[in-house]
């Protein structure tokens, strides 16, 4: 056979997000983009904040305009990474130097470097449900394995009972998503701390430690005061794998960084083992230009306001018709019980309606569905009536 059947596999068969986005555009050149309220992708649909186009034209046009497109650093320009640790100091109180920061090409690379780096062939990584379903792709493509956590019902926080079950002496490391993709739960500090010290325990029964690696795309894109903690505050064997995709709309431009916590066993050498990670695979030197932006921008957002008001319509309309919904406090997804528990079957009959939503069964949670209400409101109120019909068709108002 001329090629790998596993990368064959991956590659003939797109994640149920990316071939439901796939159909929206099929579908939009046949009936028209305004007519197609598809919710599959969690692609920002709010502007970025002004400082980046001016920031990107200061750049663009300096004096220095040729250096911000050649090569940085393998790990990133210094002057970039010196920016990442200074704002993770003053945000989150974590003395940090740029030595354990590695800029990356979004979120993605952040993870699939820092597993290439821990995990041996067959060591385990926990992952609470709902999760994004590349994880799984990640994790076994680092020679890991997946082991999912359930979460408590209703509320989808973390169930610290099912936790300690599924942490054994072959764990290597836990991937926490907070605030979530797919439920928009935000984890609360009462439960992560009590994970931490659960964390902590296991370590040392075990004699090695069991790595924490938060996943925070959706960081700042929280409601209502909602907080999330910094986790290196609270265990310092935490590497941080972040991306600006959410926070300033740039999904395209794929830069983000890994943080290693100075206060990690074995910190430097942990760091090399990621720089060699990031080598192996081939993520040195993450996109330049943007590398170079973030000390201009590091810290704004989007306008918030417009994902808020956005979840506030569409999880009310949806309660209102019946719909079970697990009320978001961050990220710009909506969680839906499916109607007769059928995620797939609820999805083919809402593409009847032209409404496009991801049943949730390969995020480790089977029966739900996923709304990506990062869309214009005009789209979303477009959507309610036929979300409506759907309701009355399963006899829920």
């Amino acid at each position: 056979m001329s090629y790998n059947e596993k990368m064959y596999a991956l590659g003939s068969k797109r994640s149920v997000i990316r071939e439901i986005f796939e159909y929206s555009k099929r579908r939009a050149a046949e009936i028209g983009t305004e007519n197609v309220f598809d919710f599959s992708l969690g692609n920002p649909s709010v502007e970025p904040p002004c400082e980046v186009a001016d920031a990107l034209c200061a750049l663009l046009t300096g004096e220095q305009s040729a250096a911000v497109h050649a090569y940085t650093s393998a790990q990133g320009a210094p002057e970039v990474r010196r920016a990442v640790a200074d704002y993770i100091q003053t945000s989150f109180g974590v003395n940090i130097s740029p030595d354990y920061i590695y800029m990356t090409c979004g979120a993605a690379a952040s993870l699939c470097i820092v597993l290439r780096a821990i995990l041996n062939p067959g060591e385990e990584c926990v992952v609470p449900a709902p999760f994004f379903t590349e994880y799984r792709v990640f994790i076994e493509n680092a020679g890991g394995v997946l082991v999912a956590s359930d979460p408590l019902p209703g509320t989808f926080q973390l169930d610290l009972s099912d936790l300690a079950k599924k942490i054994t002496p072959n764990t290597k490391c836990l991937i926490l998503n907070s605030p979530n993709n797919p439920s928009g739960v935000v984890y609360t500090d009462e439960t992560l701390r009590a994970l931490c010290d659960l964390l902590k325990k296991r370590s040392a029964e075990y004699g090695h430690p069991i790595y924490l690696i938060a996943d925070e795309p959706y960081r700042e894109l929280v409601f209502g005061g909602v907080q999330v903690p910094y986790l290196m505050n609270y265990y310092p064997d935490t590497f941080v794998c972040y991306s600006w995709s959410k926070a300033l709309s740039l999904p395209g431009e794929r830069i983000g960084y890994i943080a290693v916590c100075p206060e990690m066993q074995d910190a430097s050498e942990l760091y090399l083992a990621v720089c060699g990670a990031g080598r192996s695979l081939g993520y040195v030197c993450a996109p330049s230009l943007f590398q170079h932006l973030i000390p201009h921008i590091i810290g704004k957002t989007v306008n918030l306001d417009i994902y808020e008001q956005n979840r506030d319509l569409i999880f009310t309309a949806l309660t209102e018709y019946g719909f079970e919904c697990v009320r978001p406090d961050g990220a710009f997804y909506l969680f839906v019980k499916a109607p007769g528990g059928d995620a797939a079957a609820f999805c083919e009959k809402a593409k009847k309606e032209e409404i496009l939503v991801v049943p949730c069964d390969d995020f480790g949670v089977s029966g739900y569905v996923r709304i990506a209400y990062c869309v214009d409101r005009e789209r979303i109120e477009r959507s309610l009536p036929g979300f409506l019909r759907l309701a009355k068709a399963y006899a829920l108002t």
